[in-house]
């Protein structure tokens, strides 16, 4: 089903209708946008929705509905299919105006589905690097992937295409790793000092380093520190010893083509966590549309 693609706060308080100069009792806040959705490009924060396709939208969500009822606002947007482009009317510091956004598929930032069956991974000196996945999920128990993660999978939103969250799923404990053999499940967030957009970007990075260490930064500043030349040379020895062909999968031999989007996003906002608020958590079926 089709997203618009933004979370949204009802507008039945009188003060905050004014406040916003929406002269009539209907519309609906823009509170976020997802950094993904076309809507991120038409809409801003601070907007308010007041008709879709012409239909005029209530101030507690709500559209027109048979002769005497009304239903909530989400039901024009599961109307349509994805690629399909709907007219919005919006008061925009004041001022209405029209905008065409195009409906698309939400991104999840954790995939229900693998591409192609088979997870990525990434092999460095014995630590075996992974995205986040369902799957991954649902082969280790809640205890072992840890509150956090799991929040994450779960609510959080990509900032930009392509983004995933990368973990460190096992170590094939070797000399070289010695003092990180017990780590399992720890989200990996940069490579000497760079953010890691997503599993092919660490392979890219890996790959170009000329730095005497790799230095891994993961959750809650703990520091993975190899000496790089020491690493990759072990890296055939531990291959051997556990039986594993190769030292990434298949999809990371191609080239790693950084898009952008990305860094122009990077470079905006602050790269990082998404926060969620107990209100997003608690979803009722109006707050994200």
């Amino acid at each position: 089903f089709p997203s618009l693609g933004v979370l949204l706060q009802k507008l039945e308080n009188p003060a905050l209708r004014a406040c916003l100069s929406v002269p009539s009792n209907e519309g609906v806040l823009v509170r976020k946008i997802e950094p993904t959705a076309h809507a991120s490009d038409v809409l801003k924060e601070g907007d308010v929705i007041v008709s879709f396709d012409n239909v005029r939208v209530g101030s507690e969500g709500t559209i027109p509905f048979r002769s005497s009822e009304r239903i909530a606002f989400r039901y024009l947007i599961s109307q349509k299919f994805t690629g399909d482009a709907a007219e919005l009317g919006i008061i925009r510091n004041g001022q209405f105006m029209k905008v065409q956004v195009i409906l698309n598929t939400r991104v999840h930032l954790v995939p229900y589905h693998i591409d192609g069956g088979q997870p990525s991974y990434l092999i460095v000196a014995g630590l075996v690097f992974t995205p986040l996945s369902e799957p991954l999920i649902d082969e280790e128990c809640e205890d072992s992937i840890g509150l956090k993660l799991l929040t994450k999978a779960r609510y959080s939103m990509p900032k930009f295409k392509g983004e995933q969250i990368v973990v460190l799923s096992q170590v094939l404990a070797n000399e070289v790793n010695i003092g990180y053999e017990d780590m399992s499940n720890e989200q990996v967030l940069k490579l000497n000092g760079t953010w890691i957009k997503n599993i092919h970007h660490l392979a890219h990075l890996v790959d170009s380093c000329k730095d005497k260490y790799l230095i891994f930064e993961f959750e809650d500043n703990f520091l993975v520190v190899l000496e790089r030349e020491s690493a990759l040379s072990a890296s055939e020895s531990i291959l051997k010893g556990y039986g594993i062909p190769s030292v990434r999968s298949c999809d990371l031999l191609e080239p790693y083509i950084d898009s952008a989007g990305q860094n122009e996003y990077i470079n905006r906002h602050e790269f990082g966590d998404t926060p969620v608020s107990n209100s997003e958590v608690g979803y009722d079926g109006l707050l994200w549309a």
